[in-house]
Parts: C-alpha cells; sequence; structure tokens
C-alpha cells in the first residue's frame, strides 16, 4: 500500500553556486560523508549533490512533514547499493517518523542532465 509520494526539481547551477559560496559548510550540513565521497568521484559531481538535495526533498514531501521537528538533512543519505541503484537509507528523525507512520520502503528514481536533477520517492506500508 501507498503510504506517500513525493518529487522535486532542483536547478544544478543553484547548488554549484552554494558549494562555491559556502564550501564545507553547506555541503557538511546538507550531505553525508558517503554522499560528498561519491559525488566528488563523478566527472561532475555537482549534478549528482543536486539530484541527493532533490530526493530528500522528495521523501519528506512523501512523509508529509516537511523540514519540521527536528529533521536534517543528513537524517536521509543516498547510497548505491551492489547493483549501483539508489538507495535511501534514514536515521535520526526521519527514520522515527517512518517507524511510527509504518514505513516498510522508500523507493526512489533520481534523474539529472545538463541543467536540472529530478526525484521521486514513493514510501508504502
Amino acid at each position: 500500500m501507498i503510504f506517500g509520494i513525493g518529487i522535486d526539481l532542483v536547478k544544478i547551477s543553484r547548488i554549484e553556486r552554494a558549494v562555491t559560496r559556502w564550501h564545507e559548510h553547506f555541503v557538511d550540513r546538507v550531505f553525508t560523508k558517503k554522499e560528498q565521497e561519491y559525488s566528488y568521484r563523478q566527472s561532475n559531481p555537482y549534478q549528482h549533490l543536486a539530484v541527493r538535495l532533490a530526493v530528500k526533498e522528495a521523501i519528506l514531501k512523501a512523509i508529509g512533514t516537511g523540514w519540521s521537528g527536528g529533521i536534517k538533512w543528513t537524517d536521509i543519505e543516498i547510497i548505491n547499493n551492489e547493483k549501483g541503484s539508489p538507495v535511501a537509507v534514514v536515521s535520526g528523525r526521519v527514520k522515527d517518523l517512518t517507524e511510527l507512520q509504518g514505513v516498510k520502503e522508500i523507493l526512489i528514481s533520481l534523474s539529472h542532465d545538463t541543467e536540472y536533477a529530478i526525484a521521486q520517492a514513493v514510501l508504502t506500508k
């Protein structure tokens, strides 16, 4: 059964400007070390950072809370499984909320091109 659906679109140049302006202050607040390491290994790290930010937003839209209640950006981590597919791992307040709502699975889909990154999340019970 579907609990919630979320989608988000991010302009990649916006993330590049934020990283350039605020450096580690921005990156460390929004992305886990694993997300940073993965993204910076890519030819265009800003695409990968942007799509990770987009999927975090999409997941919170699917939960229905937004950023309220003590949620941190790093409570959601996007890693790749053994097949290379992106997987959302939740911790902290986001884990508490998903467990409280009986969410069993977080399905995500990510895509990016030269200008935009988009992500969708479907939460199931």
